[in-house]
């Protein structure tokens, strides 16, 4: 079982079919795997050996999948590093893994350039973009073009595939280690609960450095359809993609979702080819879900709900539930365990309890990841007990549909990214100003939920908000740093000390069923 076996198939069954249009550019499946061989082959001999890691910093394209395959093709395992973090985050998740080869398209060769000094593993710096190499840079793909094809090394089943950053509770991003298994049979059952037809058209423009625009990359790979590829979202080319292309299946997240539909040039475009809209990564509100289905009336909707460590397709809410004369409650659910997910609501002391009480959401099965990467402590404490605890309340039904209630772990889900509050204080608290901070999701329109920060200065200190965030934009990605700051003379405490983040985050949550947003 191994992630590379679609491109063998391919090449029995279709080699002249188109896999991958990006750009202006169209690769048939041969010219793909035809590619992907000789980026293995230049891999090899910039010194990868079996089980090394490969990091992949770059927008989406036809060279990003090609990157992914060609890695695991070598026998080593992916690193997508998240472009939206700073520099020393990046530095970090590079020595965190020991990745020595780095690619990099042309959006993030400047940011790149300036690695070498900050990171103690980086080795091979690898120009993979259009456009000629910059100095400095390794030129890939005069070595591809130069290359001689090499046997895939088939590794597979239990091998270690990608280490996929996520936040830490920590305040330090944790490496989640997935086995080419594990991303194989989720692939398998997240197709299995959103049937799509054998001649999908995807639409892929959700980042894929992020666990959910990979799972859409080896979906489509692994039902052999075609795939167009666009750097990011933005409304118009998706828009356009869609109508041009006759895209019928994509992911969005939310925010994306509604930026898409409420888009004033929307009814410009021919929608109509559109049969699959896969959402998730957060919570949707009834009104704009209402309003998608109204805008995409050709559409099925599936909301697909999973995290970083579970590969990441846990539960689906498929097409039949979202229609007429379906209970209007099982709209706000996530649906029900996949195939090869078993899941269940746990009280304090991992013990089940019944349906309609709610509890913490853990699963188990082939799908769980190995761990992360070097922290023995932490990947023993999630998987306790054999389960993935995901730090997500919830409840289950009586007919086996789970609701996301509220969030366990201390985390804030912004645009479909997640933020561990500990990264953010981390960040807030090296000012000298600050004497105390607490961060914590409040709900947004925009964004889901934003992050906002309350803070306590030291005596006598000034501190603006701007200045804040412009602090915190220094030291970890925007998307992480405070959208709103709240100033106060002093925290709510337990009798331990501890800052009662319950209680911060109570009036913003006033009066909504759900305290996720």
């Amino acid at each position: 079982m191994n992630l590379t076996l679609p491109l063998h198939k391919a090449l029995i069954e279709c080699p002249q079919a188109e896999a991958l249009a990006c750009a202006g550019r169209r690769l048939t499946w041969a010219a793909f795997t035809d590619r992907v061989a000789r980026l293995a082959a230049v891999l090899q001999q910039l010194g990868l050996q079996p089980g090394d890691r490969v990091g992949m910093l770059g927008m989406n394209s036809d060279h990003y999948v090609v990157c992914l395959h060609a890695a695991w093709w070598a026998g080593g395992v992916v690193n997508p590093v998240n472009m939206r973090w700073s520099a020393a985050e990046i530095a970090y998740s590079l020595d965190d893994c020991d990745t020595r080869i780095l690619l990099v398209d042309a959006h993030f060769q400047a940011v790149a350039a300036g690695l070498g000094e900050r990171s103690a593993s980086l080795q091979q710096l690898v120009y993979w973009g259009d456009g000629p190499a910059p100095a400095g840079f390794i030129d890939g793909p005069a070595l591809v073009e130069a290359a001689t094809p090499v046997a895939d090394a088939l590794r597979g089943g239990s091998d270690l595939a990608a280490v996929m950053y996520t936040g830490g509770t920590t305040g330090r991003p944790k490496g989640v280690m997935h086995s080419h298994a594990n991303l194989v049979v989720n692939a398998l059952s997240a197709n299995q609960a959103a049937p799509r037809p054998v001649d999908s058209v995807g639409i892929n423009c959700t980042p894929m450095f992020h666990i959910g625009g990979l799972a859409l990359v080896l979906q489509l790979v692994q039902r052999l359809a075609r795939q167009v590829v666009l750097p990011g979202f933005d409304e118009l080319p998706v828009l356009q993609a869609i109508a041009s292309e006759r895209g019928t299946e994509t992911f969005l997240v939310p925010t994306m979702l509604k930026r898409l539909v409420e888009h004033p040039r929307f009814a410009d475009f021919d929608t109509s080819s559109l049969q699959c809209v896969l959402y998730g990564a957060s919570p949707i509100d009834d009104a704009l879900l209402a309003r998608a289905r109204t805008a995409l009336p050709a559409a099925g909707f599936c909301q697909l709900y999973g995290m970083t460590e579970l590969a990441p397709v846990v539960t689906a809410l498929p097409a039949w539930c979202h229609a007429p004369g379906q209970p209007a409650e099982r709209l706000r659910s996530v649906g029900r365990a996949v195939s090869i997910a078993e899941v269940r609501i746990v009280d304090a002391d991992d013990q089940p309890v019944p349906p309609g009480k709610v509890g913490e959401i853990v699963v188990r099965g082939p799908l769980v990841m190995q761990g992360y990467w070097g922290q023995p402590e932490q990947s023993a404490e999630a998987l306790r007990g054999g389960w993935m605890h995901t730090g997500d309340g919830g409840r289950m039904d009586a007919d086996g549909f789970f609701y996301v209630v509220d969030r366990i772990k201390d985390m804030i889900v912004t645009g479909g990214e997640n933020v561990y509050s500990a990264e953010v204080e981390n960040a807030i608290t090296q000012l000298p100003q600050v004497s105390m901070a607490a961060v914590i999701a409040v709900p947004d329109d925009r964004w889901g939920e934003r992050v906002h920060a309350v803070v306590v200065l030291r005596p006598g200190a000034a501190l603006t908000a701007e200045a804040l965030q412009a602090h915190c934009r220094s030291l970890i990605a925007g998307y992480k740093c405070p959208r709103s700051v709240e100033f106060r003379d002093a925290l709510p405490l337990s009798a331990a000390g501890k800052v009662l983040k319950v209680d911060l985050r109570a009036p913003f949550w006033a009066g909504k069923a759900r305290h996720v947003n």
